[in-house]
């Protein structure tokens, strides 16, 4: 993107005059992006804060509801239409603007998480999260392409790691503020009393929008025809949700039955992906299919084995939840400081080499983090060493939603957001999944029975292990692949 900048003519403003803008001077916070940047980071925190304190209150919610054997489908209705979501996004806001895309996600995130506050049955608060994970598809895609549009390429880099810094609150206050509101008022207050927070973003951020970023790039003059959807990636999006679907539900129960719905969901789900994918990202194609496929390596490893780490600390070295929990906060500033750095303008020729050490970073984080299952070895270790792979996480994955949208036409920065996305919410489940599988075939399975001391446990050291050393061999894969995003970089 080019950004035209002012003319110096040496002549001062005359008295009274207002003083023109120099584009150069602009920050994310200059008056000219200030109200569009204080509403976007101020939607990311709230689904931040959301995604956050739910986990806390989820456990209570489907015990109330006497729903405990589909507790896990709380979680993955939220991920399989979240999935369609960030493709109806990019369809959506490539043909006809972000603006409608966000409004409308922005609804079916609050009125999903109303209707899961209110539910006087498991499945109508399994329904209340696939409407807000539908939501959050079309709310996170659109934001990309909002950036995209309303921001010069320079100061990408800082909005990104604005939106980073927007989850370092939350995830720090969010769980113990949602287990106070749990505790005192009741679990169904985390979920009703967030809608009531969008108001105030909306105000900054809508007007904003409507005048920089609407309307399609290049589409019909107004009075025109309206681009229409493309139909078949529509129907890639029904297939890519509906197979995520199936494996999940086939992964939660691994027995002979489960084997037909497993299948069913791979034939779905291949195919989809494919489609939706830039040509080439499962070969590491130099440029934008690299870049998606970092984004689903580094995020699929690091979520992956931080998954256990808690589960890990609980049972092995006898922790208490939430010490276990307060092993992680500090990550979130560590994220956002990586954030932060990669957002300067004196590294911005050096980010391949930022992300290869992120990714380095990640992996030696991930790495060392089985060390505790020795009881010599002090349990502070783990927190140390996850928050050097944060800060490696924020490098790479601000820097790899800034390569996208350098790297992607306007009129296909919304499709182009989807697949990074996709990449990453699919590399999440599947390694996840190849990671639980190694986990339960070595024993780790028992876990589930036993007390929070390391005494008790009764599961074997060796499922750790299986876990967290494969996802740093695939961290350590990423490193390689980020020395392949930079051709045809512009």
């Amino acid at each position: 993107m080019t950004v035209l900048e002012p003319r110096d003519t040496g002549v001062a403003d005359a008295p009274g005059q207002a003083q023109q803008h120099d584009p150069a001077t602009d920050t994310v916070l200059s008056r000219p992006h200030r109200a569009l940047s204080v509403g976007i980071v101020s939607v990311v925190l709230l689904i931040a804060f959301e995604a956050t304190a739910v986990g806390t209150a989820m456990p209570v919610a489907a015990r109330e509801l006497d729903g405990v054997p589909l507790y896990a489908f709380a979680f993955s209705g939220y991920f399989t239409t979240s999935l369609f979501g960030m493709v109806l996004a990019g369809q959506w806001s490539d043909r006809r603007g972000p603006l409608g895309a966000l409004t409308t996600g922005i609804g079916a995130f609050a009125a999903g998480l109303l209707l899961a506050g209110t539910a006087g049955a498991m499945w109508v608060f399994i329904l209340g999260r696939a409407v807000q994970g539908l939501g959050g598809g079309l709310v996170i895609v659109a934001l990309y392409v909002v950036v995209g549009r309303a921001y010069p390429e320079r100061l990408r880099p800082a909005i990104m790691a604005a939106f980073a810094a927007g989850w370092v609150v939350p995830s720090i206050v969010g769980p113990l503020a949602s287990g106070a509101v749990t505790e005192h008022l009741g679990w169904r207050w985390v979920f009703v009393g967030i809608p009531v927070l969008v108001v105030f973003p909306l105000a900054l951020a809508l007007p904003q929008i409507r005048r920089r970023a609407s309307g399609p790039v290049g589409g019909a003059q107004e009075g025109g025809a309206r681009p229409s959807f493309d139909a078949r990636r529509i129907r890639l999006a029904l297939g890519i949700s509906l197979g995520a679907g199936l494996l999940q539900y086939a992964a939660q129960d691994l027995r002979w039955a489960s084997l037909p719905p497993g299948l069913a969901g791979a034939v779905l789900l291949v195919p989809a992906v494919r489609g939706l994918l830039p040509r080439g990202t499962y070969r590491a194609v130099r440029g934008l299919p690299s870049v998606v496929l970092l984004r689903g390596v580094a995020a699929g490893s690091f979520i992956a084995a931080e998954s256990f780490v808690p589960l890990m600390l609980v049972t092995q070295r006898g922790l208490s939840p939430t010490l276990a929990g307060f092993s992680l906060a500090a990550g979130g500033a560590t994220w956002a400081l990586g954030s932060w750095v990669q957002s300067r303008p004196r590294v911005a020729p050096y980010r391949e080499r930022l992300m290869t050490l992120g990714m380095v970073l990640v992996a030696a984080a991930i790495a060392a983090a089985p060390s505790v299952l020795v009881h010599a070895v002090p349990v502070w270790t783990v927190a140390v060493a996850w928050g050097f792979g944060c800060f490696g996480m924020g490098l790479v994955i601000a820097s790899t939603s800034v390569l996208l949208l350098r790297l992607s036409a306007p009129e296909e920065a919304g499709a182009n957001s989807a697949a990074l996305q996709i990449s990453d919410a699919l590399s999440n489940v599947l390694l996840l999944a190849v990671g639980g599988a190694a986990f339960a075939a070595l024993g780790g399975g028992t876990v589930a029975r036993t007390t929070a001391t390391a005494s008790g446990s009764t599961s074997h050291p060796a499922a750790f292990a299986a876990v967290f050393l494969p996802m740093a061999g695939v961290a350590l894969l990423g490193a390689w692949v980020t020395r392949r995003v930079h051709a045809g970089t512009r």
